[in-house]
Parts: structure tokens; C-alpha cells; sequence
């Protein structure tokens, strides 16, 4: 389960007419504490600003779940609302769920949550869709060749790393290494 953190980000940025302004702007990052998601904010956001910027807020998003599309500029807030049968009462029972997902305009994402629930026995509606503020999206987890879902920050070793790093723990350290197989 992803933990979403907004982080918003203020910094010095040059506009179209070449005037600096101060500028606030929202990322989403995943992250277990708030400590790691200002952590990782920064992490990720230096190589693409220039000098000083500063994380003004974080509060905890309560986005269920990401549909990422590479095709979409833009991320939308969607609230989706979960049908079920209450048998006992014999009423029809909506739980809301947010989603962030990402497409080029309004039906796009509509579309998007289509496809992402086609193969859900589930029954849903959409009251909702609209233009998040966000600007980019940053996932705790990222995927190697084969699919498998590796923590950012860990790189698969080679053999001759993992034979270094063998020789340099304590003993009942672990250490990942991408080319073992799973037992």
C-alpha cells in the first residue's frame, strides 16, 4: 500500500518574459514518514532546479490509487464511488475512493478509470473529475526488466560488488542482490 504525500515546493523560477517570480508548486511523493517524503522531495526535485527552494508543506493525500498513463500531461483528482448491496437492509451501499490519474483532458481520464476497472467485478460510478494541481508524481517503486518492482533507491549488484559488500557485514545483515533467485 502507497503512503501519498503533497509536497509543495517553493522556489526562484524564470517565467516566458524572462522576469524571476516566486513560485509554490505541488508534487506527490510516496513515502512511509513525513521525514522521508521531504527526504525524497529534495532527492528527486535538485537536478531539476536551480539554486535554493524550499518545502512549505506536506500534508497526507488520500489518493487510493495511481493511473499512470505515458501519453497524459496533466493529473486528474477523480473521485470514484464503489457500489455495493447492503443484503440485510436491501439498499445499494457507495464507498468513495480518490484516484489520481493521469491524461491529456477530462474524457481521457474518464476513459483511463474505465480501463483500469474492466476486469473489476466490481460496480462503480464517476460523480467526479477534475484538474489536479500536481505537477508530477513520484512512486517509492520503480521496474526492472522483468517486471519486478524494485525500491528506487536500490540498484541490482553485479557479482563482484555483492562479494565486496559480503565481506564488509555484520554477520545477520541482508543484502539485496537483484540476481539471486527467489527460493
Amino acid at each position: 500500500m502507497n503512503n501519498w504525500f503533497e509536497c509543495k515546493v517553493k522556489y526562484q523560477k524564470t517565467d516566458e518574459s524572462g522576469k524571476d517570480k516566486m513560485v509554490s508548486e505541488p508534487y506527490l511523493i510516496d513515502a512511509i514518514s513525513f521525514t522521508e517524503a521531504e527526504e525524497r522531495i529534495h532527492k528527486e526535485l535538485e537536478p531539476y532546479i536551480t539554486g535554493e527552494f524550499f518545502v512549505t508543506t506536506i500534508k497526507i493525500a488520500n489518493y487510493s490509487e495511481l493511473i499512470p498513463n505515458e501519453n497524459g500531461d496533466r493529473w486528474f483528482k477523480c473521485k470514484v464511488a464503489f457500489i455495493t448491496l447492503d443484503e440485510e437492509k436491501g439498499i445499494e451501499k457507495k464507498s468513495n475512493s480518490y484516484l489520481l490519474v493521469q491524461a491529456n483532458n477530462v474524457k481521457e481520464a474518464y476513459d483511463n478509470i474505465h480501463k483500469a476497472f474492466a476486469d473489476s467485478v466490481a460496480d462503480f460510478e464517476i460523480p467526479a473529475i477534475q484538474e489536479s494541481p500536481i505537477l508530477d508524481v513520484f512512486t517509492f517503486f520503480s521496474s526492472n526488466e522483468d517486471g519486478e518492482q524494485l525500491p528506487k533507491n536500490l540498484k541490482p549488484l553485479n557479482d563482484d560488488k555483492a562479494e565486496d559488500i559480503e565481506n564488509d557485514t555484520l554477520e545477520g545483515d541482508t543484502v539485496y542482490n537483484a540476481d539471486e533467485d527467489e527460493e
